[in-house]
């Protein structure tokens, strides 16, 4: 059991996360946060902002990083690995250089990092990699000695982040008046990214077509429809649909967009859809406000009867999964062998992110991947 639950060479674990305004005044500034070097008005970003004014200027992602801490800690205790878990943000406190700064105060000197992001893409792997190399830079210089930090492989396959996402469909469908409950579609949506982003998402020899974001979420997809099938004995009808477009619009993004899938469904004749947001760790403002108040509306306006499926957010089962991966990481590192966690058709992620996965718009240095800096 010791062996078992060995995290050496790590020393801590990070929670590594997008970060969100906690109050109205703070609001436009994570916004310039995110969209630093874009040269945004001010007047625009507080038109951009009304979705957080919506909810009083109040992110959910930040009490949910909260929540998932606490899951993970007494995941970590629960089954005694000693692992002491941080928590750093890329847009606001607490910040990812602040919370490394206080990690190498602390001693800890091997760091893995967990991203709350499942899938492959620029803006879900590659930029946190970047955040990661921007932070050891300002340490740097700083004097501070530098710590080692490796990322965890993509867990979109694993069982403990599909088995939440499965039940949370299957609460939603029983949701739904018995009359439509057996013809309801089942929407499974994500963060539509633009074409060029998805196409070159993962390493070099999967790029094209949508790449590996493309590839992981039908797979995702597949297996949450097959399971439900096997757990109802019904055949619900699905489709990888995309929320939360933003940017130029002569830009081409993934589509379809949901509010627009809705009106198809409902014209279709489809008497009820699920909205299933698999691409989206928690329930933050992606899901509160773009399917939650949005796309709810254009139902309502529709008539056409739908029900949101929970995120995973804290649930055990992935605090669980979350463990595996860090024992699995551990081990690999230590020359074991390791047969990892992962269903449907792609198998396991790569461990270590290759050269050319997910490449940045303009070249930068990204740490805890083959072409890391800090080795």
């Amino acid at each position: 059991m010791r062996d078992a639950l060995d995290a050496t060479p790590y020393d801590a674990l990070l929670l590594l996360s997008f970060g969100g305004p906690e109050g109205p005044d703070d609001v436009v500034p994570f916004l310039e946060n995110v969209t630093r070097g874009r040269g945004i008005p001010k007047e625009r970003l507080k038109e951009v902002g009304q979705h957080y004014f919506l909810f009083g200027g109040v992110s959910p992602i930040n009490d949910q990083n909260r929540a998932l801490l606490d899951g993970l800690r007494k995941d970590f205790a629960d089954h005694g690995l000693d692992l002491p878990v941080y928590w750093g943000n890329r847009n606001w406190a607490p910040y990812l250089t602040d919370t490394l700064r206080e990690m190498v105060a602390d001693g800890r000197r091997r760091i893995l990092v967990l991203a709350t992001s499942a899938y492959a893409s620029y803006s879900g792997c590659r930029q946190y990699r970047e955040n990661l190399a921007d932070s050891l830079a300002a340490l740097g210089a700083e004097g501070l000695a530098l710590p080692k930090v490796d990322k965890l492989r993509h867990y979109f396959n694993h069982e403990g982040f599909l088995e939440p996402m499965i039940a949370g469909v299957l609460r939603s469908l029983a949701d739904l008046p018995e009359d439509v409950r057996d013809g309801a579609h089942i929407a499974f949506s994500t963060h539509s990214i633009p074409l060029a982003s998805a196409d070159t998402s993962g390493p070099v020899e999967g790029h094209g077509d949508g790449g590996a974001y493309v590839k992981q979420h039908l797979d995702v997809a597949r297996l949450i429809a097959d399971a439900v099938r096997e757990r109802t004995g019904v055949d619900h009808p699905w489709q990888l649909v995309y929320q939360s477009r933003s940017g130029a619009p002569h830009i081409p993004w993934l589509e379809p967009d949901i509010c627009d899938h809705l009106a198809e469904r409902h014209a279709a004749g489809a008497p009820a859809v699920v909205m299933a947001p698999i691409g989206f760790v928690s329930d933050h403002m992606e899901v509160l406000y773009d399917l939650d108040t949005e796309a709810a509306a254009k139902a309502d306006e529709l008539g056409l009867p739908v029900r949101r499926s929970a995120t995973v957010g804290a649930d055990p089962r992935f605090a669980a999964a979350i463990r595996d991966l860090v024992l699995e990481r551990a081990a690999v590192e230590r020359g074991q062998a390791v047969t990892p966690c992962a269903l449907g058709a792609l198998g396991a992620s790569h461990t270590l992110c290759p050269v050319g996965c997910c490449p940045a718009r303009v070249p930068r240095p990204a740490a805890a991947g083959a072409d890391s800096p800090y080795a």
